[in-house]
């Protein structure tokens, strides 16, 4: 299978608070009062150290191996990484030290509310395109219209589509609790249409070839 680890430096959940692998009195720039994890990135922009986010991320990827999983990648939960220049080396130093690829993308460092301009990394090392559906798309016409419009239009290249799929239960309703972008609605809609027979014809009609992070496509793009 093809699995990253999603390194977890914020718990937006109102509900469902994520801790740190590590005990909260050893990161206590990354957490609340509480020992919580914090809800929004500027959190963490402003208030963790470097040092204590490696310390935290190493011990999360550290866990991960200990349980014998053989990651593919590493990704960023909510992008947090790319809030800051140095959390973003510090990702990318972490993919060479554990030699696993991560995901780079200025369209992401902007969807976390900072100027991409401002952040550097090798041009070499990224995704083509990155695309991810926006609560506007999912209150208007919903989020299968958006699909069926994005893979009619896809470019060319190597482009991620960045979805959030899963079974509507009473226990997804609670965990997004007040959370209507990415929420239950949101994550059953999008296994729906990433199930169906009219997502795999569309797929097939415009020739567009599915590929994972250990496929040659995606190793040659990513110098890896």
């Amino acid at each position: 299978m093809d699995y990253g680890i999603h390194l977890t430096l914020t718990g937006e959940w109102k509900t469902y608070p994520f801790r740190p692998v590590l005990p909260p009195h050893q990161v206590p720039t990354l957490v609340d009062k509480n020992g919580h994890l914090f809800p929004k990135r500027s959190q963490i922009r402003d208030h963790a150290t470097t040092d204590e986010v490696r310390l935290e991320l190493k011990a999360q990827i550290d866990f991960a191996l200990s349980l014998g999983l053989k990651p593919s990648h590493l990704d960023s939960h909510m992008y947090t990484l790319g809030v800051r220049q140095d959390l973003l080396d510090l990702y990318r130093e972490l993919g060479e030290y554990y030699q696993l690829p991560v995901l780079l993308n200025k369209e992401l460092i902007a969807y976390t509310g900072e100027d991409p301009s401002l952040f550097s990394f090798p041009r070499n090392q990224c995704f083509d395109k990155v695309f991810m559906a926006s609560y506007k798309e999912f209150e208007n016409k919903g989020l299968s219209a958006f699909y069926d419009r994005l893979l009619t239009q896809l470019p060319a290249g190597v482009s991620m589509v960045l979805i959030h799929p899963a079974l509507k239960s009473a226990e997804m309703k609670q965990i997004t609790l007040d959370h209507p972008n990415f929420g239950a609605a949101w994550r059953s809609e999008e296994a729906a249409y990433f199930s169906s027979e009219e997502c795999k014809e569309k797929l097939a009609k415009n020739k567009i070839e599915l590929v994972h992070w250990k496929s040659p496509q995606v190793l040659s793009l990513l110098g890896a």
